[in-house]
């Protein structure tokens, strides 16, 4: 018998949620995020739900070629263009669109010999400040790059950094509108909180927006607003078992470092999962987690291969019950990943990006 630990990535969720920023944004084409191996998801277990995007995006040529082989013959970008002159050969064999930030990426691309021209997206530093050509330098790269024969049609893009933040998005937008105003092309500008919070405004949505986070379930703008605000589903489940129970007495401490300790008599269950799952070693007493669909708590600190929980809210529940870390358990009930990776002092992309590779991963029907 494997170990009872499990992660189940959920096809109709990855749809109902692409389909949820496809109304946000309906003029807009969609460019499904896949970088990260699709955000710990896999690439190849979402696939066929993100295949109604209009586009994918994604980091490196491994992952182009392993979207190109399952049969995708739409727009592919790369979102941070290409890393040595030896890369355009790829994309021009692969029709790869790509990411221009950089000067050298430019000279790289004016001795590349190529029979058909290249889709670049020319990437601006509107207030990042990570990578793209600030305000003032951006016209005259794109100058360079409109003069190349290897380039065929330059779109212009840029990243929020406040999306989901107090500060907004409004001095970047006017950084780039200001920029950009005459020069042609098509515009892609949101993530997934500008996509769902600033969707109103056309010249934000642009011509292509690229939702991450969103897309795989958790809210961008959390704890502000939560996935049942923006009406969004988990695209992934972590779920175990309970492997044994403890009868603790006042005084009884949990797990290493004794940093739980009874303050009356206390039923816990030993759940088979830790951080060498993924799990966040920074979970703390207090952390959410469903037994047999019953919210409760993680109590003491979480070890390698295991956790301990609060059987206390389900007095039924023993040896087996089922236990859901994040996301949807039997019963429907939902666990926010968001809330979770809270309570670790981290993001819902660190969790599902940090998911182990001795976890066992099924795709749901």
């Amino acid at each position: 018998m494997p170990r009872p630990i499990l992660a189940t990535i959920h096809p109709e969720a990855l749809r109902h949620n692409l389909a949820r920023l496809r109304a946000a944004t309906p003029d807009a084409r969609i460019w499904a995020i896949v970088k990260a191996n699709a955000y710990g998801h896999g690439i190849e277990r979402v696939f066929d739900a993100l295949r109604g995007a209009d586009g994918f995006a994604l980091l490196d040529l491994l992952e182009a070629e392993r979207v190109r082989a399952l049969g995708w013959r739409g727009p592919i970008l790369l979102l941070e263009g290409v890393f040595e002159p030896r890369d355009l050969e790829l994309c021009s064999r692969l029709g790869l669109w790509h990411a221009v930030h950089c000067d050298e990426q430019i000279d790289w691309l004016a001795a590349h010999k190529t029979q058909v021209p290249h889709r670049v997206f020319l990437k601006m530093n509107s207030g990042m400040n990570r990578l793209g050509f600030s305000p003032q330098r951006f016209r005259s790269a794109w100058a360079r790059l409109d003069a190349l024969p290897q380039v065929e049609e330059i779109s212009l893009m840029t990243h929020f950094s406040d999306a989901d933040a107090p500060r907004g998005i409004a001095h970047q937008v006017r950084a780039f509108a200001e920029t950009t105003r005459d020069l042609p092309g098509e515009r892609s500008l949101s993530n997934s909180a500008a996509a769902l919070r600033h969707a109103a405004d056309a010249q934000v949505r642009g011509d292509w927006i690229r939702p991450g986070i969103a897309v795989y379930g958790s809210a961008p703008d959390f704890p502000e607003h939560d996935i049942r605000h923006w009406d969004l589903q988990p695209t992934m489940t972590l779920s175990s078992r309970v492997l044994a129970v403890q009868q603790l007495q006042p005084g009884d401490t949990v797990g290493y470092g004794s940093s739980f300790t009874a303050d009356a008599p206390l039923r816990i269950g030993v759940v088979a999962c830790g951080y060498a799952d993924g799990y966040p070693r920074h979970c703390t007493t207090g952390t959410p987690v469903l037994v047999d669909g019953v919210r409760t708590r993680l109590v003491g600190r979480v070890s390698m291969d295991m956790v301990a929980v609060d059987l206390t809210p389900v007095p039924q529940a023993g040896f087996g019950s089922a236990v859901t870390l994040w996301g949807r358990a039997g019963d429907g009930t939902v666990l926010p990943i968001d809330e979770v990776a809270a309570a670790g002092g981290t993001l819902s992309y660190e969790l599902m990006c940090a998911l182990a590779p001795r976890v066992p991963v099924v795709v749901e029907g």
